[in-house]
């Protein structure tokens, strides 16, 4: 088999090669599915393009749509939102600051859009940019046709939770419940529909950069958006499902979490229970068949960075990286 070295570290694009990309049958890249009147979602193509899962967002004289994604990415989304709706775009929420995510935020704005975003997005770009973005135009083409030496941040932020937007005709709240993926984990929630958002807090398949993460906060990040009325949610990558998604996502982070703990308490040393031969790494870790679909070939990576974190006691996206 011939993997695919694709792979989204942080903020830009590297190659970590995947076991699986998605196996499973409903995966359905750059594709537009309505998931409720006025709300679609299209799952990026994370294989080829590297791009996040957006949501269309019909409002009474205006779209949201749920993430800029990279450059290529927000262009994509526009002309198929442009098939779905004639109403302009108006906001662009971004879940977190990873380029996949809010790289675009240039390509909306100069359509005229407002982006948005928690605040810890805006802090989180301030810790790690302009170093990203400058790495991230080396390898992607869309990135370095931006002629920006740093990425836009979003131009309105907000620290209140939830933060509602409504027209009277629908009612979207902006959400954040801590630190999982990043700092500034943003959800969407629509309650009437009830449709959530995640980003890449929650994930459908092999999807986890844990690098900036809080891995022992994020299952309870996780349990506090499961505590919506949710009837369809729409993670940050992989196909769109039912709450089982997050149950899956939140019990995949607590395994991996009490996997490596019982390691360390064990006696185990990092280079025990992760090794490094080349470019490949393999692990010891092993995690039960119910949380498969989220397991794949950077599962070495995570369980380092719950070892350091845990051998820290501190968050390993505290850590230098």
């Amino acid at each position: 088999m011939q993997h695919t070295r694709l792979w989204l570290i942080t903020a830009f694009l590297i190659t970590l090669s995947l076991g699986f990309v998605l196996t499973r049958g409903d995966a359905q890249p750059n594709s537009v599915k309505q998931i409720a009147p006025g709300v679609w979602f299209r799952e990026g193509d994370i294989e080829h393009e590297g791009h996040c899962n957006n949501a269309i967002i019909e409002m009474k004289d205006y779209l949201i749509i749920v993430d800029a994604n990279f450059p290529s990415g927000a262009r994509a989304v526009l002309a198929d939102a442009k098939k779905v709706s004639s109403k302009p775009v108006k906001y662009v929420f971004d879940t977190h600051h990873h380029g996949d995510h809010a790289y675009g935020n240039a390509v909306w704005t100069k359509l005229g859009a407002v982006t948005i975003a928690y605040q810890g997005v805006a802090d989180e770009m301030k810790r790690y940019e302009p170093k990203r973005w400058q790495e991230t135009a080396k390898e992607r083409k869309d990135v370095a046709e931006m002629n920006s030496d740093h990425p836009e941040p979003p131009q309105q932020t907000f620290t209140d939770s939830p933060h509602v937007m409504t027209d009277g005709t629908r009612r979207v709240e902006f959400r954040f419940f801590g630190w999982a993926h990043t700092r500034g984990d943003g959800f969407v929630y629509l309650p009437k529909e009830r449709v959530l958002c995640t980003g890449d807090a929650v994930v459908n398949g092999p999807y986890n950069y844990t690098a900036d993460g809080n891995i022992g906060n994020w299952p309870k990040v996780v349990e506090a958006a499961m505590k919506l009325d949710v009837e369809h949610v729409l993670p940050g990558h992989g196909p769109a499902g039912a709450k089982d998604v997050m149950v899956g996502q939140r019990e995949f982070m607590i395994e991996l979490h009490q996997a490596v703990a019982a390691a360390i308490k064990a006696g185990k040393k990092l280079d025990d229970v992760v090794k490094t031969e080349g470019s490949k790494s393999t692990t010891t870790i092993q995690l039960s068949a119910a949380v498969k679909n989220w397991v794949g070939e950077g599962l070495p990576g995570q369980v380092k960075d719950a070892y350091n974190e845990i051998a820290a006691k501190k968050p390993i996206g505290d850590l230098p990286h």
